[in-house]
């Protein structure tokens, strides 16, 4: 289990990101239009994974257009966007704000927030996801990932990328 906060409170996710170098843990995921998506869509492009509590929170926004804005520079890289949101105000949100260059998916009938150490365990955001970034090679496996310490704080970026460059 890993100990992040909220706003300064020590709350508890389940358990750990994967470790760098690991194969990525597979998932099924709920994409805006109610189709399923898994890790196995995306074999032969890197993957970066923002995973994050929920779009209505300004962090989480704010991450969703960061990642939007520079992925799109990224030869071969997909950004999938990752929360306990419905997949309907995922896709209310990413059109509202002209979110075109990531995808947004849902775990809310998945494992993925367990098999990725994600879920909060404890506090007020307890079964929602923790603010993480998980990135993936062509091959499926995980060549970086962070655990944002405090979850009201955006992920790095920079250094998210800097492992695709």
């Amino acid at each position: 289990m890993a100990t992040i906060t909220l706003k300064g409170n020590p709350i508890e996710t389940v358990g750990e990101l994967p470790e760098v170098g690991c194969q990525a843990p597979t998932f099924t995921l709920v994409s805006t239009d109610l189709s399923e998506t898994e890790l196995a869509d995306y074999v032969g492009s890197r993957l970066i994974l923002n995973i994050f509590p929920s779009v209505d929170t300004p962090t989480c926004a704010m991450s969703v257009r960061q990642f939007n804005q520079q992925a799109a520079a990224l030869n071969n890289t997909r950004v999938l966007c990752v929360s306990a949101d419905l997949p309907f105000a995922l896709a209310r949100f990413c059109g509202a704000e002209g979110i075109d260059k990531v995808g947004s998916a849902s775990c809310f009938r998945s494992t993925f927030g367990h098999d990725y150490g994600v879920t909060v365990k404890t506090g007020p955001l307890a079964g929602l996801l923790s603010r993480a970034v998980v990135v993936i090679d062509e091959n499926g496996r995980v060549i970086h990932t962070q655990q944002v310490s405090e979850i009201a704080d955006e992920p790095d970026y920079q250094q998210a990328l800097a492992v695709l460059s």
